[in-house]
């Protein structure tokens, strides 16, 4: 499929142009802080793998630069492999954000790619990891981690922690130990299921979401990041990526971001912090992810 088409309508030259790709909602976990509320009944959504490939396309051609492949658990979609291929091919960096589970010989010898990086979750011992992932999930992931630093794949790991007094300290030695080198600490996001019940709101967001970055769903929704699913700003499916970030919903969105509100509502909140976000590799002062 060729990169060429219609002249980008917006300006990435000024930021790091950077889009999540949100596959799937199916995941081999039931973490109980997912910010999507992905599962073992999730799906992969009405995007077909035609439709990825477009806005890859159009994602090129608009001069973004890097892209995230997420999840769900992104090595369960069956068009994965073949969407970061096209990635490739056109030039784009790409990260794969994987819960390390299951790592296939196929899926291995691709995260080996020259302009692939990887990224992953940890939650600190085995009995906290497993409590997070509510499944027995530690020791594949540890051994997964292992593997990837073995292998030399370049891997960034979030320490996600839900107790604010948590330094994250003790997942930090333990990564330190499998020889992990870049290593961030963040907290649970109050969306998806640690929202309980609660709806979304802009403070829980870090304030830069949809500054020359965006993130398109499993049903083809864009949104500014990948926690403010809620915020959509249109559809690749109806509408070319580069119009939809272009377009006057994510100057909207965006403002009300910059504004700390509940978009499409009154109540009044703040933004967390006032730090660049910039996500993938190399390293980030913003660490999404279920």
């Amino acid at each position: 499929m060729s990169i060429t088409g219609e002249r980008p309508v917006i300006e990435v030259g000024g930021t790091t142009g950077f889009v999540w790709l949100d596959l799937t909602r199916k995941c081999q976990l039931a973490c109980g802080h997912c910010h999507n509320g992905s599962g073992t009944d999730g799906t992969h959504g009405s995007m077909a793998a035609a439709d990825w490939a477009r806005v890859l396309n159009e994602a090129a051609a608009a001069g973004i630069r890097r892209v995230q492949f997420t999840g769900g658990e992104v090595t369960l979609h069956p068009d994965a492999p073949s969407l970061i291929e096209l990635a490739l091919s056109l030039g784009l960096r790409v990260e794969v954000y994987s819960n390390l589970v299951h790592v296939t010989d196929d899926w291995w010898r691709l995260l080996r790619r020259e302009g692939v990086s990887l990224a992953t979750s940890y939650y600190g011992p085995e009995s906290t990891h497993n409590s997070f992932t509510r499944r027995n999930s530690h020791a594949r992931t540890q051994a997964n981690i292992a593997a990837a630093v073995q292998a030399q794949v370049p891997l960034r790991v979030s320490v996600i922690v839900s107790d604010p007094s948590d330094t994250g300290d003790e997942a930090r030695r333990e990564l330190a130990a499998l020889g992990v080198e870049s290593v961030r600490v963040d907290r649970v996001r109050p969306f998806g299921r640690a929202a309980t019940g609660q709806p979304p709101c802009t403070d829980g967001l870090c304030g830069r979401c949809g500054d020359g970055r965006a993130s398109i769903g499993p049903n083809g929704s864009v949104s500014p990041c990948v926690f403010s699913t809620w915020m959509g700003v249109g559809n690749v499916q109806d509408a070319s990526l580069g119009a939809i970030l272009g377009g006057p919903e994510m100057a909207r969105a965006n403002a009300a971001v910059r504004a700390g509100r509940n978009f499409g509502g009154g109540e009044s909140c703040s933004p967390d912090t006032d730090d660049e976000c910039s996500p993938g590799t190399p390293g980030s002062e913003c660490t999404p992810r279920n």
